[in-house]
């Protein structure tokens, strides 16, 4: 993830505490969703360092509705926010309204909070419209001298728009349950396996379709390897294994191709030229 810049970790270390105590009270009071807004609006500006009168925008007009906040940073929507009252606990609709909100925009970044629970969410329109959860936090639990911490913070900040949700997106893409789930299932890995089980015992001779079963019913949680989720893990590493057999065949033409040119530019280097021939 990129470096946190000093100055922002600092802003951290002097707003955090400070809101964790306001929004402590607001639920003690149980303020309604107006008043919940007001809060997130200032968080916005002192916490993830956004311009109040430039860059955040109320009830940006959506479609059939309004959504409660959307950040607008170089003339781009960079993510929509969705509030609700510091007391109700957010749900399946809640997240469905925001996504939707989202996709009719064109806006990939979308936030549901109640000022207190904090989902950060990546929207893709394809063939439907798909999403993934990037980044939950809790307010209250933060503690800004964390580097963990940080980074949560830093994916809704200003100054990490650029480059840290994308880099963190990819990492939550790459390094999770699913993913490592359909390495392990993967053929390399379980041809690995079944040349070490047959050191362990010389001239025993296993399958991998009984590796493989072993591994699905024994070894891997059964909600790692089935799912919408494990699936799209599974089509993950199938496209990386087929662009990684590609590249050695293309290797080896462009380097039969340079060698086929080399002999060629030798050969011709070896001729002399008809003038200098009949000079000699």
């Amino acid at each position: 993830m990129a470096t946190i810049p000093k100055k922002v970790v600092e802003r951290y270390m002097k707003t955090v505490s400070k809101f964790q105590r306001v929004l402590k009270s607001a639920r003690d009071r149980d303020i309604n969703e107006a008043d919940t807004v007001v809060i997130i609006q200032d968080i916005l500006v002192e916490v993830f360092g956004f311009k109040k009168y430039l860059e955040i925008t109320r009830e940006f007009a959506i479609p059939g509705g309004y959504c409660d906040l959307a950040i607008k940073v170089d003339e781009k929507i960079q993510y929509l926010i969705e509030v609700k009252a510091i007391g109700h606990n957010l749900k399946d609709h809640d997240l469905r309204q925001v996504v939707n909100y989202g996709a009719n925009k064109g806006v990939h970044w979308v936030v549901l909070t109640n000022g207190i629970k904090w989902e950060l969410y990546k929207i893709q329109v394809e063939e439907r419209i798909t999403h993934e959860l990037v980044s939950p936090f809790d307010f209250l639990e933060l503690n800004p001298r964390k580097k963990e911490d940080q980074e949560k913070l830093f994916l809704l900040s200003k100054k990490g728009l650029l480059s840290a949700r994308e880099d963190y997106y990819e990492r939550v893409q790459s390094v999770n349950r699913f993913v490592i789930g359909a390495i392990v299932l993967s053929k390399p890995i379980m041809s690995a396996i079944k040349k070490d089980i047959r050191k362990l015992s010389t001239g025993l001779k296993v399958e991998i379709t009984e590796i493989e079963k072993i591994l699905q019913n024994e070894v891997l949680k059964r909600d790692v390897i089935e799912g919408d989720e494990a699936s799209g893990a599974i089509s993950r590493v199938h496209r990386f294994s087929r662009k990684a057999t590609k590249r050695p065949r293309m290797l080896r033409r462009k380097e039969a191709a340079a060698s086929e040119d080399s002999k060629t530019s030798l050969s011709e280097s070896n001729q002399l030229p008809k003038e200098e021939e009949e000079h000699t």
